[in-house]
Order: C-alpha cells, then structure tokens, then sequence
C-alpha cells in the first residue's frame, strides 16, 4: 500500500458484505476503491469458522448473491468449505483481487472535516478515502466471558471462531460452553471422538430438524443449463420465509404450534424425561433464534455427553464449577458464546466529526439511519449495521438491499458534484429508530422472554429488522438527501487528496 494513497472508496473487511461491496461499486462504474482485510484471505466469518461441523442453517440457494447464482452447491445446506470456496469465486469472477489488501486491520479512522475526507491507519500503512465502507460484520470478533481461574486452567481453550485444528480431541475430556448455532454443529461433531463431552448450558434452544440432503448431479445439470430454474428454487425459498415472518413480528402466539413441532422433534430423540425437561426451553420459540439440526439431540443423548443446564462459574485447575455446583474434569474447553454484536470492536476506531468515536456515540445503544448511515460520521455506511438483522431468512437478501442503497448513495455524491458528503441528520436518525423501535415493541424478539444475542446492554433490540426483506429493500431502495446535511470544503481549506 503507498504510503499516502488517496481513494475515492475504502471497504473494510471481505466477507460477504465486503465483496459484495466491491462488486456493487465496479458495477456502478467505480474502479478507485480498496477492500482492507485484516487477515491473510477473503472470506469473513466462512473463513474464520472453520470448527467440525460447521455449516450454514440458511439453504444455499438463498444463501449467495443473486447476481452470482452458484447451480453447483453439493448440499442444500452446505458447509463451511463449499461457503469459503464461492466467496474467492466470486472474488476471481468478478476481477476484485488487484483492489483488496490483506493483513490490513484498520487501526483508526478519523474524520478530516476540512478537506471531507477519511484518514485511515491501516497495518500496512496509511491512506485516505471520500468514503467508507464498512463490512467488518456482527459475526467477527468472538466474545469469551470473564471466568474466575480461567486463566490458570492448564489445559486447551479456544474459542469455536478460532478453532485449534492441530489439537487432538480424540480421547479427550471436553466442555463445550454455551449452546447456540455453532454449538449445535460442534458437538455431534465431537462427541464420537471425545472421551467425554460436557455440555454447559445457560439457556436451552429451540431446535427443529435441519432437512438436508445432497443436490443430486440432475438438478445441478439443470441449473446449468437453465439458469431460471435455479431462480425459481431461490425465489421458493425467499418467498416460504416471507410468509413466515408475520407470526415472528405481529402474531407471536401463533408460534405455538411450532414449538409442539419442536418438542415433539426432541422427544423422537431423547427419551429421559429428565434430560428433556433440561432441554426443554421456557420462552417463546422464535424469541432466540431457532437452531436446525438432525444430530444435536441424539448425541446429547448417547453416554459420554453429560448437560449441566447451568452456565459456567469459574474454573479450578482443571474442574470447572457451574453457577449450581455441578463439576467437571476436562482437558479443553471450546467456547461458542457468540460475538460481540452490539458492541462492535471497529466502532472503538471510528472518530466522527466531532471527535467522538462511534462507540461513544452509541453509548446508549447503536443507531443508523436506514442501518447504513451514523448521524456525525458523514461518508460512513455500514453493511449489516444496526436493525438489518433476521430472524429467519438470509442475510444475503438485507446485504444486497444495502448494496442498493450505496450505490444511490454513490450516484448522490455524483450529482452533487465537486467535494461534497453527506451527514445523517440526527433527527431523521432518531425518526428512524423510533419507528423500528415502535414497530419491535411487539415482535417475538421482544415479548418472548428470553434474553438474546440480540439485545444490547440496555436490553434494547438494536440488531433485528422487524419486518420483511421486502419491506427493507424498499426502504433502501434509494438515499433521500433530505435526511441528510450535504457538507462543502470549507472556502479557506486547501483541498488536497494525499
């Protein structure tokens, strides 16, 4: 990277936001952009998760871009491998190599309010942009609590995110702690090669069968060679979730049914009562996500799996104590407790106009105008930021909505002509947020009683879209520039661009 390099866009990180980023701007006709990516590979968290079993519990069809079909997914749900593999096709289809600098974490951003431009401090350098990107993800940087004498425990721990492929389980003592999507997948995976696995368990999930099966070499021939029908089987999958998502944001009672589903699914699996009854959830289905899975409930139920249905205490030597007095001797410890969500590491690197960071600015929880644009951060637009999560659909589709409304806001600047940014007026921050905060008052999210992932510090829902993706797409679909302050080079500035 030159030392003082000027571009007119910068995209920081390359997962599936990243690269579709990218994609978005050469197809809008710009070519003088950069995606930075801390580590040594495109791929995000497809890269970064590469646990046993690891694989995606949204179908492949619908889990990829729409304007990069892949008719060769080898499962309907595929795995981690096949999911990493199609981001670098994607990223040698599309030409997006010369443009993307790896093992470039971005250290700060700062703001220049004079010449309307962001100063970035890379790992591998400095340089300058009209506006970024960001598509750092909520699924990036993993979280591990604070557990007394966890320090001092002397065997193996790791965090599902950072799998250590060169320790060997076989034969080993392991704890797995926590119980959520990775979870799920790392235990059936586990338990047959591990002496002994103990489950903590904080909060027991809903789960229901995850249906799938190999494409067979017929339907990818099909898809081949007509392309629509590959088409028709996304549209399918979109539009069955679609039609799902009322029950989650204005009918929550009516999940009720699908919890009998759930408990009737646990039950073909599991048939001591007790173990059920630790497994069995006491909060509305939905209220966390619901977790898909054919093999988690017959391997809690073989003999080397032991469920604490507690949450780890502390840790002493190699005995790990649960909150009720439940001890365990292990050699690993594996960690599936999620991510930090909603307190973003990146936000601790941003610096906006006023000198605050966006994590002082989201102090009281995180805000974006249309999940994209901070009010103080002018040129800044995130992927997957604040209130552009799902409950039940792919995250592809909310991506691609943002992707619509960054190339508007691209198109935007055009017009405006000269040096000029776009601010996010406060007030229509605010009026957003208060309409999706009205509207989650009343979604499963919300009244399901349970405490989530998906829940700030203040307990408020600032991850979820209480709607569907049609009604986001439509609400991205372009930028209104009377939400927005538009900025000028201030008249005594020198403007310069490295």
């Amino acid at each position: 990277m030159a030392e003082h390099e000027h571009v007119r866009v910068a995209v920081v990180g390359s997962g599936f936001g990243g690269l579709g980023a990218a994609v978005r701007l050469r197809r809008e006709g710009v070519t003088d952009f950069v995606v930075l990516e801390r580590a040594d590979s495109v791929g995000g968290t497809w890269r970064d998760n590469s646990y046993p079993g690891c694989a995606c519990d949204v179908p492949s069809h619908l889990y990829s871009f729409s304007f990069a079909p892949n008719p060769d997914w080898p499962r309907t749900f595929s795995g981690q491998e096949h999911i990493r593999a199609y981001l670098e096709h994607v990223t040698d289809v599309f030409r997006l190599r010369p443009h993307i600098r790896l093992n470039s974490e971005v250290k700060r951003m700062t703001w220049d309010s004079e010449k309307l431009r962001w100063d970035i401090e890379t790992a591998s350098g400095r340089l300058s942009a009209d506006l970024v990107v960001s598509a750092t993800g909520p699924l990036s940087d993993p979280k591990i609590p604070e557990i007394p004498g966890l320090d001092s425990f002397p065997g193996k721990v790791f965090h599902s995110a950072r799998w250590d492929h060169d320790y060997d389980l076989r034969g080993k003592r392991v704890a797995m702690v926590g119980t959520g999507a990775s979870a799920i997948q790392i235990v059936p995976a586990v338990q047959p090669l591990a002496r002994n696995v103990t489950l903590f368990q904080r909060t027991p999930p809903w789960v229901m069968p995850r249906m799938d099966r190999e494409i067979s070499g017929a339907e990818r021939w099909l898809h081949r060679q007509l392309p629509f029908t590959s088409q028709v089987r996304r549209g399918l999958l979109w539009g069955i979730r679609e039609l799902q998502v009322q029950a989650f944001t204005k009918r929550p009672n009516e999940l009720g049914a699908v919890e009998q589903l759930a408990k009737r699914n646990m039950a073909r699996a599991i048939k001591d009562p007790a173990l059920r009854a630790k497994l069995t959830p006491d909060y509305r289905i939905g209220c966390k996500r619901i977790l898909l899975s054919s093999t988690y409930y017959p391997a809690l139920a073989q003999p080397n799996v032991d469920v604490v249905a507690s949450g780890l205490s502390r840790v002493e030597g190699s005995k790990l104590v649960a909150a009720d007095g439940t001890e365990a001797e292990v050699d690993a410890i594996v960690f599936g407790t999620g991510f930090h969500v909603t307190d973003m590491p990146i936000a601790d690197r941003v610096v906006g106009a006023d000198g605050r960071t966006l994590a002082e600015a989201w102090k009281g929880g995180m805000e974006a105008l249309r999940g994209a644009s901070a009010a103080g951060f002018p040129n800044w637009l995130s992927v997957i930021g604040p209130n552009t999560g799902l409950g039940n659909s792919s995250m592809i589709l909310m991506i691609e909505s943002q992707l619509n409304y960054l190339a508007d806001f691209v198109r935007q600047l055009d017009v405006l002509g000269g040096r000029a940014a776009l601010d996010a007026r406060p007030t229509a921050v605010a009026a957003w947020n208060h309409r999706v905060q009205e509207r989650m008052k009343r979604t499963v999210w919300n009244t399901g009683g349970c405490t989530s992932w998906y829940l700030d510090a203040n307990g408020r829902n600032s991850t979820i879209w209480p709607g569907t993706t049609t009604e986001f797409r439509r609400a991205t679909r372009r930028v209104d520039l009377a939400e927005y302050e538009v900025l000028r080079v201030p008249a005594h500035a020198e403007v310069t661009t490295v």
